[in-house]
């Protein structure tokens, strides 16, 4: 088995992603690997056709990404604890793309990804990021799911 070097996290900042979260930072120590913890904005809507009062299209993808890095330092300053060997990223775009890209584009070794587990219409409304990465990556995919708390 070749070692993991590079591990890939994708977060959204769902309990699902911050469960994956843990093993991808378990597996990096354990293998001290480099860990990059990415963040995709999903493709805004263009809202360049509607009034939108007090701020402009530009402006909105703006807030919206320096939200996002703002969530992500965040993230990393509570969940890091000792480890440093990290990077961060947070790209527009459609998250498996993003993904994958990213992944080939650092030499990943591992992506490590939550899943929601969705079945039925919300699979087929919502798709699965988890999963058409699993189908077209170059490197081994671990998929994470919570578990099923009991009602």
């Amino acid at each position: 088995m070749k070692p993991f070097e590079k591990i890939l996290t994708a977060i959204d900042f769902s309990a699902s992603s911050d469960f994956a979260f843990e093993y991808a930072l378990t597996l990096a120590r354990q293998f001290q690997a480099e860990l990059m913890v990415m963040h995709v904005i999903n493709e805004p809507v263009d809202l360049r056709g509607f009034y939108v009062p007090h701020i402009s299209f530009e402006q909105l993808e703006k807030e919206i990404e320096e939200g996002a890095e703002k969530m992500m330092e965040k993230f990393c300053a509570t969940k890091m604890g000792d480890f440093t060997s990290y990077t961060t990223v947070v790209v527009a775009g459609i998250p498996y793309e993003e993904v994958l890209r990213k992944a080939e584009e650092t030499g990943a070794s591992l992506i490590v990804l939550g899943t929601h587990g969705r079945t039925g219409i919300d699979h087929l409304i919502f798709g699965s990021t988890a999963e058409r990465v699993v189908r077209s990556a170059t490197c081994p995919v671990l998929t994470i799911r919570m578990p099923v708390s009991e009602p």
